[in-house]
């Protein structure tokens, strides 16, 4: 047997911890209660963990918010993603990636 294969540890997948999911399902049901959002999906892969929202099941997701360990240490774990593809904010810790939804600080434009 050569070198890599004793070298690659088989890891399972990455998904929430609980502090994490109780943040998250609170964002939730804030922007439920505002009419916002509808419903969610999550996600555990191989290289990261998704929380998708959704304003109707039929629809792709309006945000993902993804946990990425891979790059907690570079561009930080945590990232929210728009409709396109694109990163909204990015961070190392899930609560100031969050404050992208606070009040006043981001509207859903129709």
């Amino acid at each position: 047997m050569s070198f890599e294969a004793y070298s690659t540890a088989v890891a399972g997948p990455v998904f929430f911890e609980r502090k994490e999911l109780d943040a998250l399902m609170r964002l939730y049901g804030r922007m439920v209660a505002a009419g916002e959002w509808r419903d969610y999906g999550i996600a555990g892969l191989k290289d990261m963990a998704v929380f998708s929202v959704f304003r109707r099941a039929s629809e792709a997701p309006l945000y993902r918010i993804e946990k990425r360990p891979d790059l907690a240490r570079r561009q930080g774990a945590w990232a929210v993603v728009g409709q396109g593809g694109h990163v909204l904010k990015r961070g190392h810790d899930l609560g100031q990636v969050l404050r992208l939804f606070d009040k006043g600080r981001f509207s859903i434009v129709e």
